[in-house]
């Protein structure tokens, strides 16, 4: 699954066969079939183990912190971290769109990424409920922080010669212009 995350980043998911993987890691391509039915399938393999090693991370912090508006902020940071330690990973799976795997029975709401999304709307819903925000739309304003997370996330790793303030400075400002924009 390295291998594959690895050459769908860097040459493009269409561009790469499934014989190209076996030959990165010296198998057979018959060896690749008898754990991924298709190349859309070890994709999403590969998108749901991103998504379950950043959901364990939110669950974490979510356990730990004592304010919701600590566990929002933080599990924002540890999202945007996520991204920028594994900048492969977040690539493939939040910026080369990959589709849902062909079986039938899947569901986007069952997924590890809906799991990971979970999280960040817990804590949104949180500081609703107690009353901390004055927007009661939990959706929009999780959506919101999740596209905010996304774009800072998505500029660092891909834009490397922008010449950004320093990468802490930015994410707090944006994460505490959008809590203080919110609260009562």
């Amino acid at each position: 699954m390295d291998a594959a995350r690895e050459l769908f980043v860097e040459e493009g998911f269409e561009n790469v066969s499934m014989r190209r993987i076996a030959e990165k890691i010296e198998y057979s391509p018959t060896t690749i079939y008898l754990y991924f039915e298709d190349k859309l399938s070890l994709l999403y393999a590969i998108c749901e183990e991103t998504f379950a090693k950043l959901a364990k991370r939110m669950e974490i912090i979510r356990k730990e912190a004592d304010h919701p508006v600590e566990a929002l902020k933080k599990g924002c940071r540890a999202y945007i971290e996520f991204g920028l330690k594994h900048p492969n990973h977040y690539k493939l799976t939040f910026i080369n769109t990959p589709q849902h795997p062909k079986d039938p029975d899947w569901k986007m709401e069952d997924s590890m990424g809906m799991k990971a999304y979970g999280h960040l709307r817990s804590a949104v819903e949180a500081c609703v409920e107690q009353k901390i925000f004055h927007s009661t739309d939990v959706d929009a304003v999780s959506q919101m922080f999740w596209a905010a997370g996304h774009g800072i996330t998505s500029l660092l790793i891909t834009k490397l010669h922008f010449p950004f303030v320093n990468k802490n400075q930015l994410i707090d400002m944006t994460l505490d212009t959008l809590i203080d924009g919110l609260k009562r």
